[in-house]
């Protein structure tokens, strides 16, 4: 069948730039394609699929996660037969000799370096969502396949729309030859950009335009501000009644985007206490069928600590919640439902952007600045087209909606200069890795590899060196060496007590102490009184979680941490009412009355802790060392922003870089002149942040004869990144793996001072804070055994699964220690955080 032939037979007319993508790929070239979200990028690759089986080629088709892999494996299976479809992710393996073989990024990378044998017959490889190269921990992989791929293979880039198209295709021209860059700009479906207000003295919620006829933001909204005065006549709709609102304008489904996992909970919750309902009993039976099949696999345990009840219940209101803190099961769930149009509402995070196919009518932005680490900042340009991208299905809505909700933090015409913003240009954020010098060490004479490093897009977006940056971050780190020598303590490690301290202050925080239903008197400050805890608050950027309460006026107000002060008491409990309706007259009187009752006492106070226990602590110089190392952290963190803040100007010398790891890998015993020692080969096939950290404990014993859920519980510290800086306390089960975590933690220290002298990044310190949980699920505990802390189920499920690629690293690199890893992987690998199917 031809290329003609194959357009002949769709049931529907391809686009011009998809027909053009594909006579690209005919002519044995390479292809870059950016388009909007929806528009039909994947055609391109399908017809890429026909050409290729036609010619007695096979073809890889590379996704950046393995959700996206095992969705594409469904779809590609269901159109070709699963006897020509394969899968290769970390979880599964499934026909890996097939004709189409899909992957992940880093399994197609991870093959370039090891066995370029095996590609032989690859004609096509299709690298989809490509614009992910910017990322920062993982964007480097990208760059590395469009660098080391075999010559005889074509690349088809398939990207979101970019500020720089142009610039991207150039250099994969100039890496891999024939290139074509097709470039759509119209989305398949209008947007139409509205502002969402709400009108208090009309008592109404209103949609106006955000744009006017000539593209400027649109002056009756301006005016409708500006004759506010001193009073405010408008404000921020509420959920319920802009869910309405659209609902009433047949402007449903919509997606909500709330930049806090606990903010998309708390909303779906909401709106189904509310008593919104969007399904028939119908389609209640249908949705009740589907999540009973997508966690059969779950025990009756496991269902209890997630919740199970709630979350059924709120998906048969028609609503639900998608972030990265749900299990893979229920996210799936969610995806499935909408899909097949059974939800109306979904409030999720930014990270439902990538490339999971749920498109929708309306996309509702509740905020335009989200929290980056060390505050709230705006997004960025570009990030509008991106999240409204979703907005407007093809071939069912004639336009798609985009809707910013008014805010008084931050100004309409602001407001709308970043619906205009565009697209963001695609930035490199590449650079070399310890990993990555051995395998260019092993596959390349010195010459070919410094060559292929500046063959990066980073290098190929150098601009002249800024020498007042570098300089800053060199007297930065100066500062940085000074620091950390008055933070030390010759008593103990100062970040473990630091650790130790911080935990200890959460403690006395109050925030594991107060559950709703705590009657708390607070006998001074501007908040004095008795108070009910009615439930706990989360705010996005907020360290500690606040508390709703009600006073014994019957007012309902929220105290943060600083409200509570240090000598609050307990005093007693009381039973909250059932519905929880803390807004409504009579919820308030049932409280009260109960709240009477209990009578004045000392309680339990909050300044009963217990004292620190570390050797540092008994240092006279102690707050001292505290108060330099919270400056060395301080400073850290700036040298890193400054540091990315480099690699986005495309400042860094890359080569030099290379250079410097040489040098540090031949000093580390891992290169003899050009060539790579045993430990080196090692190096070579850890794939991980902490590689270098990783090798050098495996090279020096740290994990032999630890028990299978000690090395998974040490292995965890290579792997496992807090969501906050704050650095976790080093608890461990057993004294073996306490003595192991102390060895890993010389080994960074060492690398990270050998780092500072070389002026290269510095490693990530690995962190204990997954290291209890790691252990008690390798060791057999069931789900609801496990004190998870402040982690979110997903969290766990995730970090476990990380935790199996570096266990099936370490049984495949290290002979010795492969009873041992095995053993882990087959304890961890069960029950809910198991791989689900691939479909």
């Amino acid at each position: 069948m031809s290329l003609s032939e194959f357009f002949d037979a769709l049931p529907f007319e391809p686009d011009q730039f998809q027909v053009e993508a594909a006579r690209s790929v005919e002519k044995e070239r390479s292809v870059v394609v950016t388009a909007p979200t929806g528009s039909g990028k994947t055609l391109i690759a399908d017809a890429a699929i026909h050409i290729n089986l036609e010619r007695g080629m096979r073809i890889f088709y590379t996704t950046p996660i393995k959700a996206l892999s095992n969705q594409k494996f469904g779809d590609l299976a269901a159109s070709h037969g699963e006897g020509r479809v394969g899968l290769l992710t970390g979880d599964n393996v499934i026909n890996r000799d097939a004709d189409i073989l899909v992957m992940t990024t880093e399994v197609f990378r991870n093959m370039i370096y090891s066995d370029p044998d095996q590609l032989e017959d690859v004609g096509v490889a299709v690298l989809d969502e490509v614009h992910y190269l910017q990322d920062r921990t993982r964007g480097a992989v990208w760059e590395e396949i469009i660098i080391h791929a075999p010559e005889h293979i074509r690349l088809i880039a398939l990207s979101a729309t970019i500020a720089n198209p142009e610039e991207f295709a150039a250099w994969i021209r100039e890496r891999r030859g024939k290139t074509d860059l097709i470039i759509e700009e119209a989305r398949p479906v209008p947007l139409e950009s509205l502002y969402a207000l709400n009108d208090k003295v009309n008592r109404s919620t209103e949609l106006q335009p955000m744009f006017g006829p000539d593209g400027t933001p649109n002056r009756r909204i301006t005016r409708m501000l500006e004759t506010q005065g001193r009073k405010t006549r408008y404000r921020t709709p509420r959920r319920i009644d802009l869910i309405e609102e659209l609902e009433s304008h047949s402007m449903l489904p919509a997606i909500i985007f709330i930049f806090s996992r606990a903010g998309c909970d708390a909303a779906a919750r909401g709106v189904a206490d509310a008593g919104v309902r969007f399904t028939d009993v119908e389609q209640r039976a249908q949705i009740r069928e589907i999540v009973d099949i997508r966690t059969a696999h779950l025990a009756d345990e496991d269902l209890g600590v997630l919740d199970h009840a709630g979350f059924v219940t709120t998906l048969e209101a028609g609503v639900a919640a998608h972030h990265a803190g749900m299990i893979p099961a229920y996210k799936e769930t969610v995806e499935d439902l909408f899909t097949q149009g059974l939800l109306k509402v979904v409030f999720a995070t930014e990270t439902l952007a990538l490339g999971i196919n749920m498109p929708a009518r309306s996309v509702v932005l509740e905020q335009l600045s989200k929290y980056v680490g060390d505050g709230h900042a705006l997004l960025q340009p570009g990030d509008y087209t991106q999240l409204t991208g979703r907005a407007g299905r093809r071939g069912i809505d004639d336009y798609g909606y985009g809707v910013v909700l008014h805010t008084r933090f931050v100004d309409f015409i602001e407001a709308a200069s970043i619906a205009a913003a565009g697209t963001h240009p695609l930035r490199s954020s590449f650079r070399p890795t310890y990993n990555m010098t051995a395998n260019l060490v092993a596959n390349y004479d010195r010459d070919e590899a410094y060559r292929l490093i500046g063959a990066s897009l980073a290098s190929f977006q150098h601009h002249d060196r800024e020498d007042e940056l570098q300089s800053v971050i060199d007297r930065r780190s100066d500062e940085l060496e000074h620091e950390w020598s008055q933070a030390t303590c010759d008593r103990g490690s100062i970040l473990d007590y630091l650790a130790l301290l911080d935990s200890h202050e959460d403690e006395r925080s109050g925030r594991v102490l107060l559950d709703p239903g705590d009657v708390v008197d607070i006998p001074d400050g501007r908040r004095s009184g008795r108070y009910v805890v009615l439930r706990l608050t989360h705010r996005s950027g907020k360290r500690h979680p606040g508390h709703l309460m009600m006073s014994t006026k019957g007012r309902v107000t929220e105290l943060s941490r600083r409200d509570l002060g240090r000598s609050f008491q307990v005093s007693g409990r009381v039973n909250l009412p059932r519905p929880f309706e803390p807004r409504s007259r009579r919820f308030a009187q049932q409280v009260l009355r109960s709240l009477r009752k209990v009578p004045a006492g000392q309680g339990m106070s909050s300044e009963s802790g217990r004292k620190v226990d570390h050797p540092v602590a008994e240092c006279p110089d102690a707050d001292d060392h505290v108060q330099w190392a919270r400056r060395a952290l301080s400073t850290q963190r700036r040298i890193d922003q400054l540091v990315k803040e480099q690699q986005k100007r495309g400042t860094e010398n890359l080569v030099g870089m290379f250079r410097s790891i040489e040098k540090l890998l031949t000093n580390w015993g891992y290169i003899e002149g050009w060539s790579l020692t045993a430990e080196g080969e090692r190096l070579r096939s850890i794939y991980s942040e902490t590689d270098l950290v990783a090798a050098h404990s495996l090279g020096d014993g740290t994990f032999v004869e630890l028990s299978a859920p000690d090395l998974a519980a040490v292995l965890s510290t290579l792997i496992y990144e807090p969501r906050s800086d704050q650095v976790s306390p080093p608890i461990f089960p057993t004294a073996a793996s306490a003595a192991a975590w102390e060895s890993i933690e010389s080994i960074w220290e060492d690398l990270t001072a050998t780092e500072l002298d070389a002026r290269l990044p510095l490693t990530r310190r690995p962190d204990p804070g997954f290291a209890v949980i790691a252990h008690q699920w390798a060791s057999g505990y069931l789900f609801d055994q496990i004190d998870p802390g402040p982690m979110a189920a997903g969290d766990i499920v995730r970090v476990a699964r990380q935790l199996l690629d570096v266990l099936r690293q370490v049984r495949d690199t290290a002979p010795e220690l492969a009873p041992a890893a095995a053993e882990a992987v087959k304890a961890i690998d069960r029950d809910i955080v198991a791989a689900q199917g691939v479909g």
